[in-house]
């Protein structure tokens, strides 16, 4: 894999969303969902059928939905959510959810509302590079923006449940 196609890839997507100062979890979440013109609930996961999982990205019919793990701080759970954001930023294509995969995640909802789901098994290929490249270029926004003296509050995943 060509790491510098990778990188090239996210600064020209961090670059193409034109973000105004100051960046924070929450104007990207704004950002994202006035162009998709769907929300984004964020909520962490109580259980999951394999340790490995850190976020997950689902399409449900009226909303995007991002999980994430339970972390072992706030800027670990705001990279697992950027991460799941930059995939949306990259436009990765989602997968057509099966009715038992969206059953384990959603036993309580009716699996005709889950769409897609964005389903990774090999986490060192491009888009996965590249949305882990376009995270971090995020998080570094988030972070010269929470230095700056008018700073918002809660850039660090305060605003997300």
């Amino acid at each position: 894999m060509d790491y510098s196609v990778a990188r090239a890839r996210a600064r020209t997507a961090e670059e193409s969303l034109r973000l105004q100062e100051p960046v924070s979890m929450r104007s990207i979440q704004t950002h994202l969902e006035t162009a998709s013109g769907r929300p984004i609930v964020i909520k962490p996961i109580d259980n999951t059928p394999t340790d490995k999982v850190c976020g997950l990205w689902f399409g449900l019919d009226d909303l995007d939905l991002i999980l994430h793990a339970k972390a072992a701080s706030e800027v670990h759970r705001q990279q697992i959510v950027l991460h799941e954001f930059a995939h949306m930023i990259l436009r990765h294509e989602q997968e057509v959810l099966s009715h038992n995969d969206a059953k384990v995640f959603f036993p309580d909802l009716d699996p005709e509302r889950v769409v897609s789901a964005l389903k990774r098994t090999y986490f060192a290929d491009e888009l996965e590079v590249t949305a882990e490249l376009l995270a971090d270029r995020l998080a570094s926004r988030i972070r010269r923006s929470y230095r700056q003296p008018d700073a918002e509050p809660g850039n660090f995943g305060a605003v997300f449940g």
